[in-house]
């Protein structure tokens, strides 16, 4: 039987990620505060108003040592405290301390990319990566596939997924693309695979690229890993429920 291990969002896309034991969906929209902010950068002017592809932010395929910030963050305040081994801790109100944000992630930033510019809200749903609000589902069986083929062990956390599930044969999500399932009270329907870039190279400890992730996904003859969901009912979904596929 498979069940939820582990829930994620990351209120700020590609800057750092927080970790749940449940959390409530609605229908037809990203995760709850789930890339709730997104970063543009000097040559981008994306405002939040619309979803935009993510060529118009900062993002760890481009800057690895932002794959090393973690956060938490606080729903009733809506401050979020960042952390990295590079930076002093920052607890910010990402409504309206954009400045004090961008000095201190400018350092992770590399020289021959576009500057960060300016932390801006998503106003309709979170800036995933596609332009439909998807809720992205990992198999750990599958992780440790990955981790077999590199002989290494990684962290989940570089593939930024919300919601994984254990108990599974590895590969089986990709059986689920085009089908509906359940977990816990939430219905969904599995859209399409999520194609992986250099970002999952980069260690989310250090921010160091030590692991050629992509290269391991392409011995299968693909480069994807996880699958991209939209949820169709509300509910909510905590550690330990269950997976039906229906």
């Amino acid at each position: 039987m498979a069940t939820v291990a582990e829930i994620w969002r990351h209120p700020i896309k590609s800057h750092g990620r927080d970790s749940l034991s449940e959390i409530a969906v609605i229908a037809y929209q990203t995760l709850p505060w789930d890339r709730a902010w997104a970063v543009t950068h000097a040559e981008s002017d994306a405002d939040g108003s619309d979803w935009a592809p993510c060529n118009n932010f900062s993002i760890g395929s481009k800057a690895p040592l932002l794959m090393a910030i973690d956060l938490a963050f606080d729903e009733n305040t809506q401050k979020i405290t960042l952390t990295h081994p590079d930076r002093p801790t920052l607890t910010i109100d990402p409504n309206h301390d954009s400045d004090a944000f961008i000095d201190w992630v400018t350092p992770l930033m590399p020289a021959n990319r576009a500057a960060s510019a300016r932390l801006v809200k998503a106003q309709t749903r979170g800036m995933t990566d596609t332009d439909y609000p998807s809720i992205s589902i990992g198999n750990l069986a599958s992780h440790r596939d990955v981790c077999a083929k590199l002989g290494q062990d990684i962290s989940i956390k570089r593939w930024r997924g919300n919601i994984w599930l254990d108990g599974l044969n590895p590969w089986q999500e990709f059986d689920w693309i085009g089908k509906s399932i359940r977990i816990g009270s939430v219905t969904f329907d599995v859209k399409e695979p999520v194609r992986r870039c250099m970002a999952t190279t980069a260690n989310p400890t250090t921010g160091i690229r030590d692991a050629d992730t992509l290269k391991a996904l392409n011995s299968w003859g693909h480069q994807n890993f996880n699958v991209y969901a939209i949820a169709t009912s509300d509910g909510a979904i905590k550690r330990g429920d269950t997976l039906e596929v229906l």
